[in-house]
């Protein structure tokens, strides 16, 4: 009760402190706990690049006419960062338009409540003629603040709405000061958050993790910064704070010349396998002055296959060019289709792996994911000795194709075995030694595998088909595995759940990069009697890498890079001697 007049108090004598800088917060995350538990949430144009050689055991056999495999004015790169957006509004405005005829028109109406804020705080009585308006709706009063909330409404006009609530019911819920806490974070009103932790604290039994991060949130902005640690070791005793909670905290500690303390929990936050955000790497190049943490900053980037933002590459630049007895320039690049920085010259690291990473990688993919227990729940271990038999019959392959995969670009069902023979009659002009997998019942003739075209492929190319109950890409990777290093392929599968299956972040990060360089992606619409065109294949790597005196920062300039794309912006950092 003593609780609720101290409410009642600041409520009605505290005199309102607006401010208009509203300031990031994460609300997804939040989840009211009534219980008061701890709960655990968890350059578009012609592109032209150098030809790239396809190898047939030690020979070169790759001429002129390659180069078609492998150009094209759709996007860069197969996985360039905004490729799959783009490729989504292509086969929706050219693939699928003519197609929406098959599907039954939805009704997309939006609901719009009848719930609207009101523009100025209200008196108790007329707070009860808005319910009452309302039709006396349950629970009105969490309704309510969720649409002051989301209107960005007065913090007054909230604090009104709790007055109402106080005097009618006599308290107030956990779920309603959780809301209305996040209405104070959210518009940077971090004096009213104080008061309200302490309501909380001396209300309830505990805090949830929403409540929790949310005072973390905004204890951090403040001088009050330390008690915010506090509260991150009563999270820490229940599960593992997110890197949000860190992040607030570090930057708090930057902020307050605390180096120590920041440095302390960004260890902590690494080894307990989190992933910084952005904003805790910004604020370490923004107020840390220890050279060798933030380069191992950078070097935690590369081994993570990580990209800083925009804003945090330009704070990564002028910690560079501040640097007391160094001469560092600093400027935006792109890389060449040779793979050299736009702007020094510099060659980039090799997208190919190694002798060595390839082996590894192979071993890897062979015992993790080919013969792997998943992989038996769709296939058998004799169909798998059998394709392996047939395998090494033949020569190394240069390209193996998805066969499925590869017919089902196009939605007309009754076109996609000419789908796949077009594109095995590109291919076949580029590749002596080509595989295509299937399934058995695309040797079956029906309205969607026309025997003729079945009968061409099988004349041109490998075929192996498989029990239609199996999984195609096992046999895909084996295949391309096997063949060697020279050997590409072509599917629209990303392989996510396959690269997943790998033991650890060193091998699927292997994985990504040997799949950047060797997987064919078909551009665009694939019509009989056209050219096929595949997105180009960069022969660099993207990723944060150093010779000494330089550094090359690929750094993220969009927000539509899915997280299987690779940025396609530089920063190109270069020390003078």
């Amino acid at each position: 009760m003593g609780s609720t007049l101290l409410l009642k108090f600041r409520i009605c004598f505290m005199s309102p402190q607006l401010t208009s800088t509203a300031r990031f917060l994460c609300t997804r995350d939040i989840k009211p706990n009534l219980g008061g538990r701890q709960v655990d949430r968890k350059n578009s144009g012609q592109t032209r690049i150098a030809n790239r050689t396809i190898r047939h055991g030690t020979g070169d056999v790759n001429t002129k006419k390659s180069s078609m495999l492998l150009q094209t004015s759709f996007p860069k790169f197969g996985f360039a960062a905004g490729t799959a957006k783009r490729t989504i509004s292509f086969y929706n405005h050219t693939v699928l338009l003519p197609y929406l005829f098959l599907f039954p028109v939805l009704n997309q109406r939006c609901f719009i409540g009848k719930c609207q804020p009101p523009e100025r705080p209200l008196l108790p009585a007329e707070w009860k003629d808005l319910r009452e308006s309302l039709g006396n709706q349950e629970r009105f009063d969490i309704q309510m603040m969720n649409t002051l909330f989301r209107c960005g409404s007065e913090l007054n006009i909230a604090k009104s709405l709790l007055t109402f609530v106080a005097m009618e019911k006599g308290t107030l819920s956990y779920e309603l000061l959780l809301r209305y806490l996040t209405l104070c974070v959210k518009s940077g009103h971090d004096d009213e958050v104080y008061d309200i932790y302490k309501i909380m604290r001396g209300s309830f039994p505990s805090l949830d993790t929403g409540a929790s991060s949310l005072f973390i949130k905004s204890f951090s902005r403040t001088a009050r910064w330390r008690e915010a640690l506090e509260i991150l070791k009563e999270i820490k005793q229940v599960l593992t704070p997110s890197p949000r909670n860190y992040g607030d905290i570090i930057a708090a500690a930057i902020h307050h010349k605390d180096a120590t303390t920041a440095w302390a929990l960004y260890d902590e936050l690494i080894e307990k396998g989190l992933s910084p955000h952005q904003e805790t790497w910004d604020a370490l190049f923004t107020g840390s002055e220890q050279h060798e943490r933030l380069l191992g900053v950078l070097v935690y980037m590369r081994n993570n296959q990580l990209y800083p933002q925009q804003k945090v590459a330009n704070t990564i630049k002028s910690w560079f060019e501040s640097l007391d007895g160094q001469k560092w320039t600093a400027a935006w690049s792109t890389a060449t289709p040779k793979g050299a920085c736009g702007c020094c010259g510099s060659e980039l690291e090799s997208i190919q792996l190694s002798a060595e990473e390839y082996q590894e990688l192979k071993d890897r993919v062979m015992n993790d994911v080919i013969q792997g227990r998943d992989v038996f729940n769709k296939t058998t271990p004799e169909e798998l000795e059998s394709f392996k038999a047939f395998v090494k019959r033949k020569p190394a392959f240069d390209v193996v194709v998805d066969g499925l995969n590869v017919a089902r670009i196009n939605p007309d069902k009754t076109k996609q075995s000419e789908t796949l023979l077009t594109v095995v009659l590109e291919l076949e002009r580029q590749a002596p030694n080509i595989l295509v997998l299937g399934r058995k019942h695309m040797l079956r003739p029906s309205k969607s595998w026309d025997r003729r075209n079945m009968n061409l492929i099988q004349q041109k190319v490998h075929c192996f088909f498989t029990e239609n109950i199996s999984e195609d890409d096992p046999f895909l990777l084996y295949a391309t595995l096997h063949s060697g290093n020279h050997c590409l392929f072509v599917s629209r599968d990303l392989m996510r759940d396959h690269k997943a299956c790998l033991p650890d972040d060193v091998t699927r990060r292997l994985f990504f990069k040997w799949q950047r360089g060797h997987q064919l992606v078909m551009a665009g619409n694939v019509a009989a009697g056209r050219r096929v065109k595949f997105l180009s294949i960069p022969c660099f790597d993207t990723i944060v890498q150093t010779t000494g005196d330089t550094w090359h920062l690929p750094y993220d300039d969009t927000g539509d890079r899915s997280t299987y794309e690779v940025p396609q912006r530089w920063l190109c950092l270069t020390k003078k001697n």
